[in-house]
């Protein structure tokens, strides 16, 4: 018997399923990938992990998925050859538009997360240090064009508040008995930074643009808002002066996991003026509790020109649009 070569083995995936239902999305996750990119001795590595997805007809039994793969070598490969400037959304157009056409797909969605360092100097001894961030493509290509998030993910600390103020309630009723005026409280108070348990958090920002616009928004301007956004930023390596800086710091400007949100949304709206109205925000707060067993966790989503007329007048809608529902209107 002859073996099958590959132009005579069957096509499998053509074929007509037994259940003739279309599916929303198949695809491949947990592919992982090291870009360099820069100019010639200068590279840098970005290790990325990517998802890729397509919809998938009644009449289809399955996607090709040797595909995906095809198309995110060689979108890598055109990045890393042209040497241009690594931005996770383009190379996620790039992958997304290109899957679209090879699946025959009505809608293709990718989604990029890759790590990479960025070097900083401590607040004090200005000690270089390396830290590490990550940066998030989403693309979803349609007939109509396609829709971009980029997003950031940054650390930091916070103070809170809460038990800040039951600190120094505790700290004011023993100065008085010991005789201080208040006056006297008020400036050693702030002198002295009040004590209150500490939380590492993790902040997360997004913004996306529409078929018809593009936006050019560079991942160090949402690292820098979401890094703000707390009460301190947080360094790999610190000398003892960096250190007693940073803890004042965060002592200093205490925050719930709620007040970061908010400073991030504040951050969007008076950091990208020239956005237009229909640009997606995402801003999503993670905190690391210390004397609870549980996390905090907030967020807030929606379109900015909702955000700037809340910020400046307090009006609110009920709804807020997610990412999935922004996403999932790309091509209507």
């Amino acid at each position: 018997m002859e073996p099958i070569t590959s132009a005579q083995s069957p096509d499998v995936q053509n074929r007509v399923p037994q259940i003739h239902v279309s599916l929303s999305r198949v695809g491949v996750t947990g592919v992982e990938k090291v870009i360099r990119i820069g100019a010639p001795g200068r590279e840098q590595p970005y290790h990325a992990r990517l998802e890729c997805f397509v919809d998938l007809g009644p009449a289809q039994k399955g996607a090709h998925m040797s595909r995906f793969e095809e198309v995110v070598n060689d979108a890598i490969g055109e990045i890393v050859v042209g040497g241009t400037a690594f931005r996770a959304e383009d190379l996620a157009t790039r992958i997304a538009e290109v899957v679209r056409e090879r699946q025959d797909a009505l809608r293709a969605e990718v989604t990029i997360s890759a790590r990479y360092p960025e070097h900083k100097p401590a607040p004090v001894s200005g000690i270089t240090t390396q830290e590490m961030y990550t940066v998030h493509g989403t693309a979803v290509a349609t007939e109509a064009g396609t829709r971009r998030l980029v997003g950031v993910d940054a650390q930091g600390m916070t103070a809170c508040p809460c038990a800040q103020e039951l600190v120094a309630g505790r700290a004011r009723e023993r100065l008085v008995d010991d005789g201080f005026s208040d006056e006297q409280i008020e400036r050693i108070f702030d002198a002295v930074p009040v004590a209150t348990h500490n939380q590492r958090g993790l902040g997360t920002l997004y913004l996306g643009c529409v078929e018809s616009e593009t936006i050019a928004v560079e991942a160090q301007e949402l690292l820098a808002i979401v890094e703000d956004s707390m009460s301190s930023e947080i360094y790999e390596l610190m000398k003892r002066s960096d250190e007693g800086a940073v803890v004042e710091k965060a002592h200093r400007r205490p925050r719930f996991v709620e007040d970061c949100v908010r400073e991030m949304v504040k951050g969007v709206v008076e950091g990208f003026a020239g956005l237009p109205d229909g640009t997606f925000v995402m801003a999503r707060q993670e905190n690391l509790e210390t004397i609870h067993q549980h996390n905090v966790v907030a967020e807030r989503f929606g379109l900015l020109g909702e955000l700037r007329a809340e910020v400046v007048t307090g009006d609110h809608l009920p709804h807020h649009m997610s990412m999935r529902e922004w996403l999932d209107e790309a091509g209507r």
